[in-house]
């Protein structure tokens, strides 16, 4: 009988579990839905800010006098944004996230230069000061709803950073929301640009399905096209930051849907398990006590006759 209540006990016990990852999924559902809404309409401009930065850039020639086009000669200083979550349950989401930023950081001690990372999420922030990374900068409380101040703070870090020389190379870690159901871990250079992409359409963000179209226009720029591109930049950056924050932001509701989803219809598999064992338990344990009661029957009538 004690056997049998244990069973019945954890059977509850699955079915409550069940229950909160349903809820769960059904929330992050719901949530992915917006979230996907807002970083679509956010594509746009960024694309169009990139278009019209790197077309100013490759007319105008003047690419090579402005320091984010300049790479430097030795990578001794690197900068990794980390863009994770502030919660957990949601795959291997956060995970990922950690060891690519950990990867690149543990590479640039070996090769004797510093890395420093900027940790958006409260999960990557918690992970790095367990494994004794010093994150430069952090964030928390806004990886579903990241805010524009938030973006701007890390946008004006990287770019002074780089524009003084004290960073020579900065990456971007988040996870492409490709759809409701799929994520894509990406691993993005932020600065120095890409010289070679100055004379085409698309940034260096640019994918082999969204192939760069070279522009050819003739502009005339006042007060003079270095003024111009060093107010395009700051907005561009801005933007790839910005924009990388919202996508992470739509792929975490998306993880953590499809991690809720397995962990209901594992829920459901458990109790189903275990409703056939408590049933098997259940007849046997019948069976034993039509067993002692015959027997007990039997005693009697032999006892007697």
């Amino acid at each position: 009988m004690s056997n049998l209540r244990e069973i019945k006990k954890r059977i509850s016990s699955v079915k409550s579990t069940e229950q909160i990852t349903r809820t769960m999924e059904m929330v992050s559902t719901a949530k992915i839905r917006r979230a996907l809404e807002r970083a679509k309409a956010a594509e746009p401009y960024k694309k169009a800010i990139t278009d019209v930065m790197f077309t100013v850039a490759g007319d105008a020639g003047v690419a090579e006098e402005n320091p984010v086009f300049a790479v430097h000669g030795d990578e001794r200083n690197v900068l990794v944004v980390a863009i994770a979550s502030d919660r957990g349950l949601a795959g291997g989401f956060n995970v990922n996230v950690e060891r690519e930023a950990e990867r690149i950081y543990r590479r640039c001690a070996d090769k004797g230069a510093r890395c420093e990372i900027i940790a958006c999420g409260r999960k990557p922030a918690e992970y790095f000061k367990s494994r004794g990374i010093r994150c430069a900068m952090s964030f928390a409380g806004e990886s579903a709803a990241p805010t524009f101040e938030s973006a701007k703070m890390i946008a004006t870090y990287a770019r002074d950073g780089y524009a003084a020389g004290d960073i020579d190379r900065i990456v971007v870690i988040y996870h492409h929301a490709k759809n409701r159901v799929d994520q894509e871990l990406r691993c993005e250079q932020l600065l120095p640009l890409d010289s070679e992409a100055v004379a085409y359409a698309r940034g260096p963000r640019a994918t082999a399905a969204d192939a760069p179209q070279r522009i050819a226009s003739s502009f005339a720029f006042e007060p003079s096209a270095s003024h111009v591109l060093d107010h395009l930049i700051p907005s561009y950056i801005l933007t790839v930051v910005h924009q990388a924050l919202i996508d992470s932001a739509a792929a975490e509701q998306g993880a953590r849907r499809k991690a809720m989803h397995s962990a209901t219809e594992n829920a459901t598999q458990i109790v189903a398990t275990l409703t056939r064992t408590y049933n098997r338990v259940r007849q046997a344990s019948i069976t034993t006590e039509i067993n002692e009661i015959v027997g007990g029957a039997s005693a009697l009538e032999e006892f007697n006759g």
